[in-house]
């Protein structure tokens, strides 16, 4: 068995995979405490996880119908995210394999997202273009084979998620802002505004989303009257189909590029509805497989880490018990953002 655990931002989870990678147990703890400052505060975060993870690791070992003595192997993330949230998990996970004298394996956040659709479908294989979409993060991988991942793309400003929970604020919806504004969304006119979609140079498959982010804050300071219903609904439903816009098609030539059949989406923004329709009618017209993981393994969780360290761990791989967090951990060797490209003068 191997056990994960995840603590890369406000989601305290661990998980159990048996020999099989057969997921036996997937808790995650949510800290909705944040929800009162519109964004998830770090000191706050760090101190949740303290208070959570054991009773946590404790739960998914007991749904298991599991010990700690059943445990062959543990993985946790090692960053990306929050370093003192990462230092949490991470800590506990060195002391219990350590204490059991058990292989330890820390895992890229991202990786697990990416290799999170093999966890879903077993019959997926490589190759396979996935879209990561969070609100930390928005890449595009070329998944070649599990342990060959390719990034293709990344966003140079702001993650899709954190451009959606930033427009929920100023809508009024609150923190996190995905689920609400979709719900928003569904009410209004997707034709309303027309609202940027940024492109970038010709080629790149890199993303931006601070400049719509920007056009509806203008928008609203302009006219604030549209920050409440009935007209709300419409910039919330214009708003995401300009970033889903831009999302699919990207996605799609990445596909087409690499000359993939199949591809994913993963991450907090591939529970958008209205995203997984778009993506399955593109996929659809162009005869692509699309595979899309259950909302479980969308968000935060640790399945999704113990399935990426329970691949490393069968091909031998181990980390060392001084392994250290990394905010800013890359995937693949690239970092996570692409630096923003200077404006010809």
């Amino acid at each position: 068995m191997i056990l994960g655990i995840e603590t890369s931002c406000d989601e305290t989870a661990a998980a159990v995979l048996d020999a099989d990678r057969r997921v036996l147990a997937n808790v995650v703890a949510s800290q909705s405490v944040h929800e009162l400052y519109d964004g998830v505060v770090p000191e706050i975060a760090s101190r949740e996880h303290v208070r959570k993870l054991v009773p946590v690791v404790t739960h998914a070992l007991q749904e298991a119908g599991a010990s700690l003595g059943d445990v062959e192997g543990i993985a946790v993330t090692a960053g990306p995210g929050l370093v003192g949230s990462l230092l949490v998990g991470l800590i506990t996970a060195k002391s219990l394999a350590y204490a059991r004298g058990l292989p330890f394996i820390g895992v890229n956040h991202l990786e697990g997202h990416v290799l999170s659709p093999f966890l879903e479908d077993p019959t997926l294989q490589p190759p396979v273009v996935v879209l990561a979409a969070s609100g930390g993060h928005t890449l595009l991988v070329h998944v070649r084979a599990h342990d060959d991942l390719v990034v293709l793309g990344r966003t140079r400003d702001d993650a899709a998620g954190e451009a959606f929970d930033k427009v929920s604020v100023m809508l009024g919806l609150g923190y996190p802002g995905g689920a609400p504004l979709e719900k928003l969304a569904e009410q209004g006119n997707a034709s309303a505004f027309d609202l940027p979609r940024s492109w970038l140079e010709p080629g790149t498959l890199d993303f931006s989303f601070s400049g719509v982010k920007t056009a509806v804050r203008v928008l609203l300071m302009r006219e604030p009257e549209l920050a409440k219903p009935p007209r709300s609904a419409d910039v919330a439903a214009s708003f995401q189909a300009a970033v889903i816009e831009v999302l699919v098609e990207k996605t799609l030539r990445a596909a087409r590029e690499c000359g993939v059949s199949s591809v994913s989406i993963v991450g907090g923004v591939a529970a958008n509805g209205a995203l997984r329709r778009a993506m399955e009618r593109s996929c659809a017209e162009n005869r692509l497989r699309l595979v899309i993981p259950r909302l479980a393994y969308c968000g935060d969780n640790a399945a999704m880490i113990a399935f990426a360290g329970g691949l490393r761990l069968a091909r031998g791989e181990r980390s060392d018990l001084t392994l250290d967090a990394d905010a800013n951990l890359p995937l693949g060797g690239v970092a996570n953002r692409a630096p923003r490209r200077k404006k010809r003068p």
